[in-house]
């Protein structure tokens, strides 16, 4: 194996092509396991998609289809989104509904003189059937607002669900670590010291002739 090409490792003396690390981890963002597919990882691509997927769906059921938004407004700051868009493509449409209802929110006071307030226009509607569009304004903590109403439909549901796609998208991170990296190339199995043992305890040629 070419020790000069960096895309070419060994570990436990079996040989893995990143092809381009790049690309791959692209690809691993995109959608979970799809970076190790292009690699030809096929075992660890289908473990890793099922994986992910499956807790990002799941949290995403339980809290309601209301948990991934991206919001940034004073009141609503969702930092949680930042953890879930690692999980690559499945969370993008939060963005494009994140940037409609900016552009459809209107600010008023300025801070100093008068608090600030945010009121969305009645006439907005949200894409996908309100697939991950933020709530509407003003959204106000301890008041009455559309997630107030998302908390008491779902519960606790609302808060496992939040936990359950963030978690999906920090493990994606790790994903695509591997698959920029690849796994580590120090023996992990103990086949080295197995060998070293082997050859240790082998008899060299000049010592089997003394013994004659």
């Amino acid at each position: 194996m070419s020790q000069t090409d960096p895309s070419k490792i060994e570990v436990d003396g079996i040989p893995i092509d990143l092809r381009n690390p790049a690309v791959a981890g692209i690809l691993a963002w995109l959608f979970p396991g799809a970076g190790h597919f292009y690699q030809k990882r096929y075992a660890k691509g289908v473990l890793y998609m099922a994986c992910i997927l499956t807790t990002y769906v799941v949290g995403f059921i339980v809290g309601g289809a209301h948990v991934v938004y991206a919001s940034w407004i004073p009141g609503d700051k969702r930092w949680h989104y930042v953890c879930q868009l690692g999980a690559g493509a499945i969370a993008m449409p939060a963005l494009i509904e994140g940037y409609r209802m900016k552009n459809a929110t209107q600010q008023f006071g300025d801070g100093v003189r008068s608090p600030l307030s945010y009121a969305t226009d009645p006439d907005w509607k949200p894409l996908f059937g309100g697939l991950m569009a933020p709530p509407r304004r003003p959204v106000m903590e301890q008041s009455a607002d559309e997630v107030s109403a998302w908390y008491a439909r779902q519960g606790a549901g609302y808060e496992m669900g939040t936990w359950y796609t963030m978690i999906a998208g920090i493990l994606n991170i790790l994903v695509i670590y591997d698959a920029c990296s690849g796994p580590l190339s120090t023996p992990i199995s103990g086949r080295k010291k197995k060998a070293a043992k082997d050859e240790d305890e082998t008899p060299s040629p000049n010592s089997t002739e003394k013994s004659s």
